[in-house]
């Protein structure tokens, strides 16, 4: 079957393979998890709208992330449902992989270009009859919680992925890691494609995404020579090729020495990450190419036309209207029915601890005053997925529920995914990005809200520093001393942002509707000009593919 179905633009001639754990293409097809899905989503479709020579390589993924359901009490309820997909294509084509000293076969499915508007991208499961049980397991939930089956799910990914193309004879330049855990395909190249590292090098390429240890995965290495990480490549041939000898094997610095080039995913996110990384020897360089998102697919159309006829009646209209559709979804979810008049406050992503998505409450007396007030209202809503195993996070957001009751003025939505995504970003004012300071690497989500007219509030970390016109476009929390106490950090955050609520943005949205207008227009022009994800696929190539 022909997987590549439009003619390439001569300047992206180079074949290029991009392998990721998640793709947020399209709200039917649930494989992805949050922000690395969404900017892999947008990636393959700017990638299309370029028409460059480039696949995805992903899992599909039978029970998907999970699914967001309540309990009785209203609380968040993790719920795993088989997903059925009659909308994408077999290729007829199976591999085999070992993994635990057992032959695994990978069925590979194709979404094709013209299904979405994206790059093809490539489906792999295991979750097919040939396999037992337990194999077929390995490709079940995204990011599995069980050690042995996230390297099995990696091994599928970077082996079962090069073998696949190979069967498929699908020539391939450069294979670009999106993030570690495509790491086991460098081991397969070796020894087929390449003779040595020199060779290795010019094939791969690395996008690290994130600071935290969650997505920078170390394992024993016993136990991934165990489990068949390592491919045909024996143990003392994977520590020369990676120049990894001790007994834990990190995948982000197995990468950084194989890859020619690597990129962090904002200005910040590379300094943050080379410096992280500068007491490793043999590192490859880092470079900035700053993640965003496709405003052929974000953008509402209505607003982009009203924006570049100068129409801002029609602007202010269609931004109230988008605001009803998302107050819609609140009174359906939560039976309160919110002001499109009245300024709203969002924050909505992957619920995670350091993303400090309580902070607005920090000083809860204060928070009950700007939630209360009679005059110039506030309104305030969260949405996002917790990892469905990580107890803490969705403690957080069950506090954030039981909180809402109370209050007629905020809202907690669950179904946190694309089209949810979309929603939410088309009818807030105000995008608020609240992480601590140097933990949040890009922050995509401001990008595809400020494309809709929503004005971003952040702190100063990841995209946001070169985005932000104080005032102009934004407004920034600057973020307290990271090496100050966590407590500290939070109190000091709390307070600028609580005074920024309230001396700055309360009062130019009801005193100053002019000033509010033109600081959309200004957020949305600047987002659209620098922070497409068209500049961003075209910097891979020049900068990535062809360096």
């Amino acid at each position: 079957m022909q997987i590549q179905q439009y003619e390439f633009s001569k300047d992206y001639e180079k074949s290029v393979a991009y392998f990721s754990m998640e793709f947020a293409i399209h709200q039917a097809l649930k494989i992805y998890s949050g922000g690395l899905g969404f900017l892999a989503g947008s990636h393959m479709r700017s990638a299309y709208d370029l028409k460059q020579n480039t696949v995805g390589i992903g899992i599909l993924w039978s029970y998907g992330y999970y699914d967001q359901a309540r309990d009785h009490e209203r609380n968040l309820k993790v719920e795993f449902r088989r997903k059925y997909y009659y909308i994408i294509e077999d290729l007829n084509v199976k591999v085999t992989v070992n993994i635990d000293s057992k032959s695994v076969v990978v069925q590979a499915y194709l979404v094709p270009s013209e299904l979405f508007g994206s790059a093809p991208l490539i489906l792999l499961s295991t979750d097919i009859e040939e396999n037992d049980y337990l194999s077929r397991t390995i490709t079940h939930k995204l990011y599995d919680n069980h050690e042995h089956t996230r390297i099995a799910q990696e091994i599928v990914l970077g082996i079962g992925g090069v073998k696949v193309l190979e069967a498929l004879q699908h020539k391939v330049d450069v294979y670009h890691m999106n993030e570690g855990h495509s790491l086991p395909l460098i081991f397969e190249l070796y020894g087929n494609r390449c003779q040595n590292t020199e060779e290795l090098k010019e094939l791969v390429r690395f996008t690290t995404h994130t600071p935290e240890a969650a997505g920078n995965e170390v394992h024993d290495i016993y136990l991934l020579e165990r489990m068949g990480f390592f491919g045909s490549v024996d143990l003392a041939k994977a520590r020369e090729i990676t120049q990894i000898y001790g007994d834990e094997f990190s995948l982000t610095i197995g990468a950084l020495r194989v890859a020619k080039i690597a990129n962090g995913v904002s200005k910040m996110h590379a300094q943050v990450a080379t410096e992280m990384w500068s007491g490793y020897e043999n590192i490859c360089k880092i470079i900035p190419i700053t993640n965003s998102q496709n405003k052929r697919y974000w953008a509402d159309k209505t607003m982009i036309k009203a924006l570049d006829e100068h129409e801002d009646y029609e602007l202010t209209a269609q931004k109230k209207h988008l605001k009803k559709i998302l107050f819609n979804e609140i009174a359906n979810q939560t039976g309160k029915m919110f002001d499109p008049e009245v300024l709203t406050i969002v924050w909505a992503r992957r619920f995670a601890e350091y993303k400090r998505p309580g902070l607005l409450k920090y000083d809860f007396e204060r928070f009950e005053k700007l939630i209360t007030r009679t005059e110039q209202k506030i309104q305030i809503v969260w949405a996002g997925k917790p990892y469905p195993h990580d107890m803490n996070s969705i403690n957080i957001f069950n506090e954030l529920i039981q909180m809402a009751k109370n209050y007629k003025s905020i809202a907690v939505l669950i179904g946190y995914e694309l089209d949810l995504s979309m929603m939410i970003k088309k009818g807030a004012d105000i995008w608020l990005n609240t992480p601590r300071i140097t933990r949040e690497a890009s922050g995509t989500s401001g990008m595809s809200a400020a494309m809709n007219g929503a004005v971003n509030f952040s702190v100063a970390d990841g995209w946001h520093p070169e985005f932000c016109k104080e005032g102009v476009n934004s407004f920034t929390i600057l973020g307290a001393d990271p090496t100050l106490s966590i407590e500290e950090q939070d109190f000091n955050d709390n307070k600028m942002m609580m005074d920024i609520i309230e001396e700055k943005i309360i009062p130019m949205y009801y005193d100053d509707q002019q000033g509010w207008l033109n600081l959309m227009k200004c957020s949305m022009n600047d987002v659209l000009f620098e922070f497409d994800s068209g500049p961003m696929v075209h910097k891979y190539y020049t900068k990535m593919y062809n360096y």
